[in-house]
């Protein structure tokens, strides 16, 4: 425990105390714009396939233009990109609250919605680049740089667990409207702090004399489409959990169900930077994998609350370490003029998969049961299994650049802390 306290000691070392904080806050409108849209549009046009569709169009923008604010991010670095992202998302946000509430077509929303997921700023995914940089600028070990991607992950479950939660309670108390413009607002001005803080110019752009890209090793595509695949467990899970508290009376457990998956899954992402570094990636993603599988087939049997509150705390065991040994496996095999983008892949396919899957499952819980969800999931973890344990390459090094001056994506600045 007092090594990993040391661990994460020393990544706030790299960071400054100020970094974590704006980069949390930044990355909480992405986890609240999500449920925040589908019920702001359900409610101001009293139609749930209106504001389906609204949603579906938000987490289609953001699925395909993730990657390609990363892509940017690593070529004209990361401070104008999530600047002028940052601003655009804030207006779109903003721009679809005004549309609602003044009842405005459905394909305007659907429009709306696009441009508010397309224009996400990734702070969550340049926040794992940025300080994953930072760490191999200041030479930090191997275990420091797990700590930095732990402490990331821990970040995004719980802005994951808090964003939906505070959707909730501002539309129980108030209206979904005052969620969504208070995500706005956070874009604006902590989106605005995360691209002007003093680390952006540490993390330069990759600098190009007219060459190819990187290449990507085979296996980063696997670890895409694992990525993509644990989306769906999400959403699968999101059905399944719905359907399973409405069936026994109790829908107002679903909320406090799912964030308790999601804290169990946040603490086991911050004792990941515990795990010997003997033990390495390729096998911790092989158990990790395997833990998805045989940790989510009880719910296929669970029929009271009380059994499903013990069945996705003990299931969120395995979410976060999962999560956090593909954006490690993905930070090693990647070239570093291709790390921001990379992020924003797995990001993007986490979302994208969680989308397709709560369609689906959705459907298959409204008319077959919870059981119907809950087995889309369990399909889907022993995908993640066959990927983990059939894919080879995995244990070399960063590709390296096409050429000299392709990239570091690191400045050469003082080797001091950041502390702003």
């Amino acid at each position: 425990m007092a090594g990993s306290a040391q661990t994460y000691r020393k990544v706030l070392a790299l960071t400054g105390p100020v970094l974590p904080v704006i980069s949390f806050l930044g990355r909480l409108p992405t986890a609240m714009c999500q449920l925040g849209s589908v019920l702001l549009v359900a409610e101001t046009s009293g139609s749930l396939a209106t504001a389906g569709l609204a949603g579906g169009a938000l987490a289609a923008g953001q699925t395909v233009a993730g990657p390609l604010l990363g892509r940017a991010a690593d070529r004209y670095g990361q401070r104008v990109v999530v600047l002028a992202a940052a601003l655009a998302n804030a207006a779109a946000v903003t721009g679809l609250v005004l549309a609602a509430l003044s009842h405005l077509a459905t394909g305007w929303l659907a429009l709306l919605g696009a441009l508010a997921g397309a224009s996400v700023p990734q702070v969550g995914p340049l926040a794992r680049s940025r300080t994953v940089a930072l760490a191999h600028r200041a030479g930090a070990d191997e275990r420091t740089v797990a700590g930095a991607l732990s402490f990331e992950g821990t970040l995004d479950e719980i802005s994951f667990v808090l964003g939906p939660a505070f959707v909730g309670l501002a539309a129980a108390l108030a209206h979904p409207a005052a969620a969504l413009l208070t995500a706005a607002a956070l874009l604006a001005v902590c989106g605005t702090a995360f691209a002007l803080h003093p680390t952006a110019r540490q993390v330069t752009a990759a600098r190009r004399t007219g060459a190819a890209r990187t290449r990507l090793p085979g296996a980063v595509y696997a670890l895409r489409a694992t990525m993509a695949l644990q989306g769906a467990m999400f959403g699968a899970s999101q059905a399944g959990i719905t359907a399973l508290t409405e069936q026994l009376g109790r829908p107002s457990q679903t909320g406090l169900v799912y964030a308790a998956m999601g804290v169990m899954s946040a603490a086991a992402g911050l004792a990941m930077v515990a795990v010997p570094e003997r033990l390495a990636l390729p096998v911790r993603w092989r158990i990790a994998t395997a833990a998805l599988v045989v940790l989510s087939v009880p719910l296929l049997f669970v029929d009271t609350l009380v059994g499903l509150y013990a069945t996705v705390i003990v299931l969120g065991v395995a979410y976060a370490p999962h999560l956090i040994t593909v954006f490690g496996l993905t930070e090693r095999l990647v070239p570093r003029d291709r790390l921001a983008e990379s992020m924003a892949f797995l990001t993007s396919g986490v979302v994208g998969g969680q989308a397709l899957a709560l369609a689906l499952s959705g459907r298959l819980a409204q008319d077959h049961g919870a059981v119907a969800a809950f087995a889309v999931m369990v399909v889907a973890g022993a995908l993640c299994a066959v990927c983990s344990w059939s894919v080879r390459g995995l244990g070399g090094r960063r590709a390296q650049p096409a050429t000299a001056d392709a990239v570091t994506g690191v400045a050469a600045a003082p080797r001091s802390p950041v502390d702003s």
